[in-house]
């Protein structure tokens, strides 16, 4: 069913049940954290030079099947509907758990993570999906329920696997494909396709690969512009995943528990930007400002991180990386408003290639940072991996100036229509 102007009627349930579909994939980054380096001890009886090589091959493994199938997933919503790809992917990734659960040796554990990395992918066409069913003056909103949904994860994902962890290493992954196998049969009942007949484009494996999709991304001039701005912030997210628990233990002593916490923190506090600030910062100032402003606070917050002496100048540095959650919703919307809505899937897997090239370059840049910044003997720097990281988003602000499109704030644009209601600010 279609509303006025073509777009895709939609349920709240569906919208939730992309959400949970969103905050699953993330479950599979963030669940193996705690309690993957414990398997791979096992299955290697203990050998913790072979287990910490292995480690990084998983990472890399997955990092490189997110660069690799994000577009191609995204190509074949866009032909197929996001439907079909999202309970696809939902039933994949359950199965894939369920393998994991069952792995006995390094060989199908690997294999696991291989395919998670392949079926996780479905968050572009998540975000394709929200760019369907929401005008483009709405879209920083839906992509800052993602964001949401994204920080949550990240929250309850080492968590629950830390305390499922605790009672059997291979618990969280039989718990994952349960929840992951409910949520395809849950949308197999309530997902509405989003994509009508009319809008849908022809599949090709020339523009799916991986090259062929960033090629989209030069294909004007702001779109290249917003992705490297999108890259540049990428690549210094890494260096929480790559150093966050190095670092904290080395400079501040932090046993397991105060590292869990304080990345519970963050989540928290930039699932809140997205859940609670993104619609009313973007139906006020604009995208672009909204954009700049999650830029700044960022760096502001990763000097914090690298400067601070003290645990407590640490953690005066969380907030203002939770403001920076509200970079990314704007730097999407403003993205999706360059393409017709057949390009749509193409452009979030694209997107999300881009995420997995960063998801490459970035563990081995920040740990040699880190080392380096604690080895030298000249001046001692542990906290330049957060420096680094802020400076890259300082430079990814500057560029933003030059490159994001004005648009005008939610709520000049809507007084401006002929004949246009008032705007109900709790509707945003």
């Amino acid at each position: 069913m279609l509303e006025a102007g073509g777009r895709a009627a939609h349920r709240p349930a569906a919208t939730l049940f992309v959400l949970a579909t969103v905050l699953l994939d993330m479950l599979a980054v963030a669940i193996v954290i705690p309690v993957l380096p414990r398997l791979v001890l096992d299955l290697l009886h203990g050998d913790t030079v072979r287990a910490a090589g292995v480690i990084g091959v998983f990472g890399t493994a997955w990092a490189l099947m997110q660069f690799v199938f994000s577009p191609v997933q995204g190509a074949l919503s866009d032909r197929f509907g996001r439907r079909p790809v999202i309970l696809l992917s939902n039933l994949g990734l359950g199965l894939d758990y369920l393998l994991m659960a069952l792995a006995p040796g390094i060989g199908l554990l690997l294999l696991g993570r291989v395919i998670s990395g392949i079926t996780a992918a479905s968050i572009s066409t998540a975000g394709a999906y929200v760019a369907d069913i929401s005008p483009p003056e709405r879209r920083a909103a839906g992509f800052g329920l993602i964001s949401v949904a994204i920080g949550v994860g990240f929250v309850a994902g080492p968590a629950l696997g830390g305390v499922l962890g605790a009672l059997d290493p291979r618990l969280p992954f039989w718990v994952a494909s349960g929840l992951s196998l409910l949520n395809a049969g849950y949308g197999f009942l309530v997902l509405p396709e989003s994509l009508p007949l009319s809008r849908r484009a022809p599949f090709s494996w020339r523009r799916a690969n991986p090259v062929g999709a960033l090629g989209l991304l030069r294909s004007r001039p702001a779109l290249l512009g917003l992705s490297a701005v999108n890259f540049l912030a990428l690549l210094a997210q890494g260096s929480l995943t790559a150093v966050f628990v190095l670092y904290g233990t080395y400079r501040y002593g932090w046993d397991q528990r105060t590292v869990g916490l304080t990345l519970a923190a963050i989540g928290v506090c930039s699932a809140a930007v997205g859940g609670l600030l993104v619609q009313r910062v973007v139906h006020s100032l604009g995208e672009r400002p909204a954009l700049l402003l999650g830029l700044a606070a960022g760096s502001a917050g990763f000097l914090f991180f690298g400067l601070a002496r003290t645990q407590w100048g640490f953690w005066a540095g969380v907030p203002l990386l939770g403001v920076w959650g509200l970079a990314s919703p704007a730097a999407q919307a403003l993205m999706s408003r360059q393409v017709p809505g057949t390009e749509q899937g193409r452009l979030q897997g694209a997107s999300s290639s881009l995420m997995g090239l960063a998801g490459l370059f970035a563990p081995s840049l920040f740990t040699a940072l880190f080392a380096h910044g604690i080895a030298a003997a000249s001046w001692r720097m542990p906290g330049a991996p957060f420096l680094v990281a802020a400076l890259l988003l300082a430079g990814a602000a500057l560029l933003a100036v030059r490159v994001a499109p004005g648009a005008q704030p939610a709520a000049v644009a809507r007084t401006l229509r002929p004949g246009a209601p008032p705007l109900d600010p709790a509707k945003g």
